[in-house]
């Protein structure tokens, strides 16, 4: 959290946001971290908010208390925030204060809105009444969307990196050039980095002493997985007899639980898409007995192409659900595994104790 001359600035790599009061950017924060602090406590609502404001004004709906009366005079309406009873007022009471009329001889009418009258006066002028104000540019257009679309443009799309000039010519150049500041978080124990915590998180199972294991639980089948996906294409397969997948290589025919095993399968036809294996260089024995590794070089891996969906959409998010675990997953270093009961969907993110 950073402050310059009076504005509270968010930190975050990629984020420009700024705000003029330290609650403000403390809320906006909780849209990066997830966290939101304020909890409802009555019975039975689990809501949660990033502001003690929005919490209070929340508790009214519980309540029913409606303490902000219109001002008024001979209106006896009342509500719950402030904002609601200022837009009444608004529009209830002052509306003929905010009128804008068309000049116009012989027209007359009046807009609530300055928009809606400039669109109004495309009637008798016809021309759009939204005009580019960038010098040599006389396009005009019929809404303010419209113009405000075509100003980027002019504009661009520049970069809000610190210290970076690149201007994209639309918002796919921007999204690609961005990729650039990514910061990459770091393996502690190996080094290799990674483009997001989760992607870090799951290359961290590789270093455990003791795995995950994921046990069938369906009854007399002692079959168990290391990884939820192995887990779930068992119980498809072998127990559901669902594949819908089926490899569209002429003569081939095989069917898959999966999609992801369907593009792993693939590869078996056209071995051009094959996963190119590292080369790896000769050690001398000195550097096999002390353990030493050089650093490696990145390789590129071909990309997969889409494959088609399979031909009977099968509801197998339903399946899945009706044989998910409730039990945590147990561990392969225990002597006695605990066998794990049908219920709520199971979770793959948890770890041996």
């Amino acid at each position: 959290m950073g402050k310059i001359s009076g504005t509270f600035i968010c930190s975050f790599p990629e984020c420009s946001a700024s705000y003029d009061k330290s609650w403000k950017l403390e809320a906006h924060l909780c849209k990066h971290t997830g966290v939101r602090p304020f909890c409802c406590e009555h019975d039975g609502c689990d809501k949660t908010f990033t502001t003690k404001y929005h919490l209070q004004r929340h508790d009214l709906s519980h309540s029913g208390e409606r303490p902000f009366h219109c001002t008024e005079e001979g209106c006896e309406q009342a509500f719950s925030t402030n904002h609601n009873m200022k837009k009444h007022v608004s529009r209830k009471h002052r509306r003929a204060e905010k009128q804008y009329a068309c000049t116009f001889d012989g027209c007359g009418k009046v807009f609530r809105k300055n928009n809606l009258l400039k669109s109004h006066e495309y009637e008798h002028t016809k021309l759009p009444p939204f005009q580019c104000t960038f010098e040599g540019c006389s396009l005009r257009f019929t809404l303010p969307s419209k113009l405000r679309r075509h100003e980027k443009v002019h504009r661009g799309y520049p970069c809000s990196a610190e210290g970076c000039t690149f201007i994209g010519k639309n918002w796919t150049e921007l999204t690609n050039h961005r990729q650039i500041h990514r910061v990459l978080v770091r393996c502690e124990q190996c080094g290799k980095q990674f483009r997001d915590t989760w992607s870090l998180e799951q290359h961290k199972k590789v270093h455990m002493e003791e795995r995950v294991v994921f046990q069938c639980p369906r009854d007399g089948c002692q079959r168990s997985y290391s990884t939820t996906f192995g887990l779930q294409s068992h119980i498809l397969s072998f127990h559901e007899e669902l594949r819908p997948f089926t490899c569209p290589h002429p003569g081939c025919g095989k069917t898959f639980a999966m999609k992801q095993s369907l593009e792993r399968h693939s590869v078996v036809h056209d071995p051009q898409r094959r996963k190119q294996p590292r080369p790896r260089p000769k050690r001398s024995l000195a550097s096999r007995l002390s353990g030493y590794m050089s650093k490696k070089t990145p390789s590129s891996q071909p990309q997969v192409s889409s494959l088609p969906s399979p031909t009977e959409p099968v509801q197998l998010a339903s399946i899945l659900q009706e044989t998910c675990l409730t039990e945590a997953p147990t561990c392969i270093h225990e002597e006695k595994k605990t066998v794990l009961q049908q219920g709520k969907c199971f979770s793959s993110s948890a770890l041996c104790k």
